[in-house]
């Protein structure tokens, strides 16, 4: 694993911090009155990964690390979600390049999460 000096230099976080400038475009166009639902809800849980990244890029013991990553695993699911209610409540036709962001985020995130726990059992 390549020493990084800060969460901004590790490629999910950025990664991650790409797709929340994406939700809050994205967000921009919904209806006024989703201001405090799922606007609200999508931008709070895509700014969540990058937040848990960044917060458990600092802890000290692998196990602290990869609980704040399962917390941006888990924010990373609920913009998947909010993803397909975007599409099904027709806010935008074609969600494709939001979603491959996502998928690529959450590879990168699981691949992240691999190296921490092999470097325990290592």
């Amino acid at each position: 694993m390549n020493k990084s000096i800060s969460f901004e230099d590790l490629i999910v976080w950025q990664k991650a911090h790409q797709f929340v400038l994406k939700t809050y475009e994205l967000t921009k166009s919904f209806p006024k009155s989703e201001i405090y639902g799922l606007t609200n809800q999508f931008r709070r849980a895509s700014v969540s990964i990058s937040a848990n990244i960044a917060e458990g890029y600092k802890k000290k013991s692998p196990k602290d690390k990869l609980r704040f990553l399962n917390i941006a695993q888990g924010s990373l699911e609920e913009c998947r979600y909010y993803l397909i209610l975007t599409k099904d409540l027709n806010y935008k036709d074609d969600i494709s390049k939001e979603m491959d962001l996502l998928i690529e985020v959450s590879k990168l995130l699981n691949g992240y999460c691999k190296a921490i726990l092999n470097s325990i059992t290592s």
